[in-house]
This record gives C-alpha cells, structure tokens and sequence, in this order.
C-alpha cells in the first residue's frame, strides 16, 4: 500500500507543490486548508483544518484515518510570514503568529502521535526556515517561531526513540510562493524611529523573494527523507548562499557574523 501523507497548509506555496509531487509518486495526499471549498480543482483532497484550533485537527486526523485506516507522514508546513520593528508589532499579532507558527504544529504533532504509535511507525517533518537559525532584523518574530520549531524537534526526536516514530526538520531559503500575500506587515510609521531602515529591509526582501527558486527542491527533498530509513535531524534547500549562512554562523564570531548581515540589509 502506498503511504498516507497529510501536509498542513497544502492548499498553496511550498505545501501544494510537495503534494503534486508526491501524488505522481504514487502517494495518497491529503493536504488541509481553513477553507478547503476554494480549492475543489486541486489534484489531492483538501480537507478542513486550522492549526489554531484543536478541535479541527483532531477531526481532521480522524478523518484521514477513518478513510485510508493508516496515516504515515505528517508534514507540518502551515504558517505565517510576520514583519516589522520588533518594538512596533501589536502583542496580538506576535501572539497569533507563534500560535500559528509553533504552538499549531505541536498541536497537530500531538494528535497524530497516538496513531502512528498504533502503527508502531511514523514520520513528522516540520518545514521550518534557514530565517530559523539567526535572528534577522525586522523578521526577529519569524526567525524566533521557526527557530523554535527547530530546536522542539531535537527534542521531540529523543523522546518518540522507543516508538519508531521519526521526525526531522527541512528549512527552506527563499522560495517563489505566496507566503508574502499573507504576511503581516507592521506599517511603516511616519514618526517611527525605524521607519528608514525598516523600508531598506523590506526592500531587500521583496529583492530577495524577486529571485526565489522554484519550491519544487523541497518537494523533491521531502521525497528523499521519506525514503530515508533514518533521517536525520536538520535538512536545508536553497540557494548556496543561504545554506552556506548557516555555516558562517558557527564559525564565525558572533559580531563578524552580525556585521555581515547588517552589510546584507544595508543598515
């Protein structure tokens, strides 16, 4: 029998483009969405979930369960884009973004695990960011929720060891999706302190989201950790740049590696 995947927020982006590819794999997708009616023409079923509420994933699990009797793979790739002066975003938007962003996943981490525990097999995979592994200026609260989803992994690994149950992390760099439709923009303010350097950062992101590669590479990646017997902890795609960031950032002294992204974002 195939494997049964269900990808979070798989009705768009990096989350649609997994399931195509894993459909003409030979995989039964199902991907979710707070509004599946809008996308009845998609090529695998969308089914109704928001990660903020507990309730909706646990019917949707079931759901997934009740009709294929087995769910292997969960890929948690739901989640929000965030911007702006730390100092200036509303509590309330910060709030809902790791809600979103880390609580959610962990949610529908703890759903799925009963099951897969069932099964005696599992695999989670947590689409984080290479944003998770530094804290970049005016995208501090995205770096923060993604880096936190990283580091929960580690030890989530540790403790499903005896279950035979995986679970990894793919960061993905910039890739061309809609991510930045939905993201929450703190305005730029007139009398702000921010305001100029804020713009210069938002610039270079519009730049950098300008020359994305296809999000195709992380389908194909995640096609590769499902084969993998074992996986292992943290897995990157994107450009060469953005993955060799990571390796500059430790092995670098901290504030050399401070003044190169500062140099990045022209402040």
């Amino acid at each position: 029998m195939s494997k049964v995947i269900l990808i979070t927020g798989g009705s768009s982006g990096i989350g649609k483009s997994i399931g195509e590819f894993l459909i003409s794999k030979g995989f039964t997708v199902y991907g979710t969405s707070r509004n599946p009616e809008n996308y009845k023409n998609s090529l695998f079923p969308i089914i109704a979930l928001d990660v903020n509420d507990v309730f909706s994933i646990t019917k949707a699990i079931d759901e997934v369960v009740s009709k294929e009797g087995q769910l292997e793979v969960l890929i948690n790739n739901a989640g929000v884009g965030i911007t702006g002066p730390i100092e200036e975003i509303p509590e309330a938007q910060i709030q809902h973004h790791f809600d979103t962003n880390f609580f959610g996943p962990i949610n529908v981490i703890k759903a799925v695990l009963p099951q897969m525990r069932k099964q005696n097999s599992g695999l989670v995979i947590n689409i984080t960011s290479i944003a998770g592994y530094m804290g970049l200026p005016y995208r501090g609260i995205y770096s923060a929720s993604k880096g936190a989803l990283e580091i929960l992994t580690e030890a989530f690994r540790m403790e499903l060891k005896d279950f035979n149950i995986h679970m990894t992390n793919i960061a993905p760099g910039d890739f061309a999706t809609n991510i930045a439709a939905g993201r929450f923009h703190a305005p730029i303010k007139d009398n702000s302190p921010y305001k100029e350097k804020y713009k210069q950062v938002l610039k270079a992101i519009d730049e950098d989201v300008n020359k994305s590669s296809d999000p195709i590479a992380v389908a194909k990646m995640v096609f590769k950790v499902i084969h993998t017997k074992k996986p292992k902890i943290h897995y990157k795609v994107g450009a060469f740049m953005q993955k060799f960031s990571i390796v500059l950032k430790f092995i670098l002294p901290d504030k050399t590696y401070e003044k190169l992204l500062l140099n990045h974002y022209k402040l």
